[in-house]
């Protein structure tokens, strides 16, 4: 199945300037968070629980900044932090504005686990339009993706949403100069099954040196006014490949992300085109 997603560039994608990224190797993942990862789920006391969401505001860092588990409710659970040098900000807003226009943008983020990209009609006019706010290009557009977050490939539709709609403070993520990447995702195994839901939510704040994402998954849930609510049924239990596959997967496209993201967009001059 997976064999049969990945494919060769056309000759069309092979003359894009950024084309070089798709054949450059794959950064390491961060063995730091590799490691923490290999040992283990977490204790589910110490994730983060979905109406706590705000704490994430809050100086400093977590007990547990990266690890998985399954919480009690059956649901999945992931933390992540991933580590971004010479990185900024913008460079973040725009790659989340830039890399939905085509697969190759996709693909070259990670090619051993994202086949495929696609957005509507009115998206594209909306991210192509110079008078569009660059938060504005990605908050409110929905992404439909092919990928393999751990577990085989998958359909996923992302909803991207405004920080405010996941219940964060927007004065308060101004004060603060904190870039919020969230939304509601829907995946769809390719080798069939029920639809699964989960809340997708990365937090950029600038460190020493770049920037970091904190990154909690909330697996069987999604946003609905304005609050992180569980949709799998009472009395499932995910499996824990689940989070731990998307655990893994995360380090390994981040690692990758921010090894070209700033020549990248360096040689694109921050422009969407």
């Amino acid at each position: 199945m997976i064999k049969d997603l990945k494919r060769e560039l056309s000759n069309e994608e092979k003359e894009k300037s950024y084309s070089k990224y798709f054949y450059k190797q794959l950064a390491t993942p961060n063995p730091e968070l590799m490691e923490i990862l290999k040992k283990g789920p977490m204790s589910p006391e110490k994730a983060l629980k979905p109406e706590d969401i705000n704490h994430l505001l809050e100086s400093g860092y977590h007990e547990v900044e990266t690890g998985y588990c399954i919480l009690e409710n059956g649901a999945g659970y992931v933390a992540v932090n991933n580590k971004f040098p010479g990185v900024s900000l913008d460079m973040i807003n725009w790659w989340f504005a830039w890399h939905a226009l085509e697969d190759l943008r996709y693909m070259l983020w990670f090619r051993d686990g994202h086949y495929g990209i696609s957005i509507s009609d009115e998206d594209r006019e909306k991210i192509l339009n110079p008078e569009t706010p660059m938060l504005e290009k990605f908050q409110g557009r929905v992404h439909q993706v092919i990928e393999d977050t751990g577990n085989g490939p998958e359909d996923i539709q992302i909803s991207f949403l405004s920080p405010e709609q996941i219940g964060f403070d927007p004065k308060e993520l101004k004060e603060k100069n904190i870039t919020v990447v969230c939304g509601n995702g829907m995946a769809q195994s390719r080798a069939g099954g029920p639809k699964a839901p989960a809340v997708m939510m990365h937090l950029f704040r600038e460190v020493d040196g770049g920037v970091e994402s904190r990154t909690r998954f909330w697996m069987g849930y999604n946003i609905i006014d304005k609050k992180l609510c569980k949709l799998l049924p009472d009395g499932i239990q995910m499996p824990i490949q689940a989070p731990m596959g998307l655990a893994f997967h995360n380090v390994e496209e981040y690692s990758n992300l921010a090894e070209i993201l700033p020549n990248l967009y360096s040689e694109m001059n921050g422009e969407i085109f």
